[in-house]
C-alpha cells in the first residue's frame, strides 16, 4: 500500500510539473533570437532554430492557419523576439507564447 501511495505521489508530481501556466506576458520570459531555420516538428508545431541549435516552437502553429512558408518568409535570418511560457512550477519552456520581428506580433497566446 506504501508504495502504490509514493507511486501515485510521484506521478502526481511529474505530471503536475509539465503543466503549462495560463500565457500573460508577466509569466513569460522575453528571449531575442536570430532565427536560421523554420520546420515542422512534433504534432503540426511550427519550430524555429537558432544557430548554435536551440529550438522554440509554436504548439500546433499549423492546426492555427499558419505556414511554414509565411514564417520562413517572415522570420528566416532575422532577430525577433519570443516570450516563451513557463509551467505552473515555474520552470521555463521552448514553447512561444508571443512571436514577433521588430514590431510586428506574427504569433500570440495574450488575450
Amino acid at each position: 500500500m506504501k508504495r502504490i501511495f509514493i507511486l501515485l505521489l510521484f506521478i502526481s508530481l511529474v505530471s503536475t510539473s509539465c503543466l503549462m501556466k495560463a500565457p500573460t506576458k508577466a509569466n513569460s520570459e522575453v528571449k531575442a533570437i536570430t532565427v536560421t531555420k523554420v520546420y515542422e516538428g512534433g504534432v503540426k508545431d511550427i519550430v524555429f532554430a537558432e544557430a548554435d541549435g536551440s529550438i522554440y516552437y509554436i504548439n500546433r502553429g499549423l492546426e492555427r492557419g499558419y505556414t511554414l512558408e509565411g514564417f520562413r518568409e517572415k522570420v528566416l535570418n532575422k532577430n525577433g523576439i519570443l516570450h516563451l511560457g513557463s509551467t505552473i512550477t515555474g520552470s521555463l519552456t521552448n514553447h512561444s507564447t508571443q512571436v514577433a520581428i521588430g514590431d510586428e506580433i506574427l504569433f500570440t497566446e495574450f488575450n
